[in-house]
């Protein structure tokens, strides 16, 4: 056992020894696989954080939840002379009944939402008004970080508070503390009772929902429809104004399923339902659970995309570092020759090239690491996107890295081991 324990010492001190003598060369030789390494960490760092960020703002939504959204069909009967136009779009009373029967159905809770300038003294700022029940709150995961949502006797007294979205705050509140203060929206005041805590954009990754929700407000749904109506007011810019009153009884519901198992199937119920209720695709139905199931696919596929574009690069250091050792195995002919004349045997010769590759590829590895490692923190800290570092990443860059190592080494530590002693001793 210590005489193979010397033997390994001595091989790796010889190999060290011989890459010492070429620094300049080991160390572009190595810059392929420090790369390759960095890159892998690196790229799959950057994939699993946008797979991350994009998990959580789903989940946001709600994993048990059914969110259905009110859609306005384009009108195209409306002329260029029309000033003035009243429709009818979205969700009704009676999907909210029919839905409340679901038997996997906990609750509904419906919203009616519309954009307005708030002002505070003589600060504005445009943001979403949400009328909605108090269940929104839980339902939706609105958390808040002073003050409290609105209660069910609020709801029922049509009392006029709000909870304001954390931008709202920062925007009209940015050195008090809004609690007690009041808001106004068109002409109705507002007591401000509660602030949500912030929340990332969710947006993109759903493919229906791009909204930057903490601008919202939320106020008691009675509240809101005793001031408000049930119709929305927007305008249009043409060759003349044109202004357009729609009426929408509901904007969205949130429904929550009392089963993760039955969530698919209580969507299909509410899609047979609404396609009772409604001639035209006024609406459309999301289901954060399947988005969910969409955006683990999609990561383990951007995963393997990205890891094979990074592979590459190891693939290509791989080729330099067999390259160099074919020049060396030519350089050292003559010393092949004299170790063989001396006593040495084929796998003594195999053995010191093939350690020198795996050195190199072993310290380009570990370069590699701590440089894989480095650039998510830079990305994350200059260009503000999430990284994520995962331990498989580090331990499988590196693996390749000594793998790809021993298998371009090979070759060379063979053609060295296989080279006629009197021939070797005779190179010039």
């Amino acid at each position: 056992m210590k005489g193979k324990i010397y033997y390994l010492f001595r091989i790796v001190k010889i190999g060290v020894k011989n890459l010492y003598l070429h620094k300049l060369r080991s160390f572009l030789t190595i810059l392929g696989i420090v790369f390759g390494v960095a890159s892998v960490i690196a790229m799959l760092a950057i994939g699993e954080g946008a797979s991350y960020e994009a998990r959580e703002k789903i989940k946001e939504l709600g994993s048990q939840n059914i969110i259905i959204k009110s859609v306005k069909i384009p009108e195209t009967r409306i002329t260029q002379e029309a000033t003035t136009f009243v429709g009818v779009y979205g969700l009704i009373e009676k999907d909210y009944e029919m839905i409340k029967t679901i038997p996997s159905v906990d609750f509904i809770v419906p919203t009616w939402e519309m954009k307005e300038d708030i002002r505070y003294m003589e600060k504005n700022i445009q943001g979403r008004i949400v009328c909605t029940y108090p269940e929104y709150k839980d339902v939706m995961n609105v958390i808040t970080e002073s003050g409290r949502f609105f209660s069910q006797i609020d709801f029922e007294l049509f009392k006029p508070y709000a909870v304001i979205g954390a931008s709202i705050k920062k925007n009209l509140f940015p050195t008090e503390d809004p609690i007690g203060k009041t808001i106004t929206v068109r002409s109705y005041n507002f007591k401000v009772i509660g602030v949500a805590k912030e929340k990332g954009i969710v947006s993109g990754t759903t493919g229906f929902i791009a909204e930057d929700i903490n601008f919202d407000v939320y106020i008691p749904f009675t509240t809101g429809r005793a001031y408000f109506g049930e119709f929305e007011i927007s305008s249009k810019q043409g060759p003349i104004m044109r202004w357009e009153r729609n009426w929408v009884k509901y904007h969205r519901f949130i429904v929550k399923v009392n089963d993760t198992d039955k969530i698919l199937t209580t969507s299909a119920i509410i899609e047979n339902i609404l396609k009772t209720n409604h001639k035209k695709d006024d609406y459309e139905i999301l289901v954060p659970l399947q988005l969910l199931i969409q955006a683990e696919h999609t990561k383990r596929i951007f995963n393997i995309v990205l890891g094979s574009i990074a592979a590459i690069s190891l693939i290509v250091g791989g080729i330099g570092i067999m390259n160099i050792m074919l020049a060396t195995v030519t350089e050292r002919t003559r010393e092949i020759g004299i170790r063989r004349a001396v006593g040495a045997k084929r796998k003594d010769i195999i053995s010191q090239f093939l350690l020198e590759t795996v050195i190199l590829s072993s310290v380009g590895g570990f370069i590699g690491i701590l440089l894989g490692i480095l650039i998510p923190k830079l990305v994350t800290k200059f260009a503000g996107m999430t990284t994520v570092i995962t331990w498989w990443s580090i331990l499988l860059s590196f693996t390749i890295s000594v793998g790809v190592g021993i298998s371009f080494g090979i070759y060379p530590a063979r053609k060295a081991a296989y080279l006629d002693p009197i021939q070797a001793l005779r190179y010039e």
